[in-house]
């Protein structure tokens, strides 16, 4: 037991972490994802993988089980899972409860048997206008942290990171 548990405290101290440098030599900017993290990439090809990555080796890293080159990404970005729930969350709770609310507005409208659903009719229609957007936003997935474009001068490369 004292043997294994020397093995695992051994391993901890003399592990080094990779990670994905990401830095901009004209304004003296870097920054550094650790590996396994979520991101978003774009490669020149017009491919956008979002996941966690793994590093292959020092010129290659693997996310959604394709293999791509750093030097075939042209926009990289953090894609932080708790952003993208609470993102996406709201988007498809403020979709529905549009829809929701503009259905039952035109429920209760034409459910009073006299002629106020004609008139009600157009504001149910109005309530209701914004949901398939906010919805279709909500499946796109929206990420509002900054981008990293190859083309904007920022270079990519594969690191050590030593505790």
């Amino acid at each position: 037991m004292l043997l294994v548990f020397s093995l695992v405290a051994f391993n901890s101290l003399i592990a080094q972490e990779r990670g994905l440098s990401i830095y901009n030599d004209q304004e003296s900017k870097s920054i550094i994802i650790k590996e396994n993290k979520r991101i978003r990439i774009k490669t020149f090809d017009g491919i956008k993988l979002t996941g966690k990555f793994k590093i292959i080796d020092y010129e290659t890293i693997h996310i959604k089980n394709r293999h791509i080159k750093l030097n075939q990404i042209e926009k990289i970005k953090k894609h932080p899972l708790v952003i993208s729930i609470l993102i996406n969350g709201s988007l498809y709770w403020l979709g529905a409860a549009f829809f929701i609310g503009g259905v039952e507005l035109a429920i209760l409208a034409f459910s009073g048997g006299d002629g106020s659903g004609l008139l009600l009719a157009p504001v149910a229609l109005l309530i209701m206008t914004p949901s398939p957007f906010l919805i279709y936003e909500a499946i796109k997935s929206p990420n509002i942290l900054k981008g990293y474009k190859n083309t904007s001068h920022w270079k990519y490369e594969i690191i050590t990171i030593s505790d």
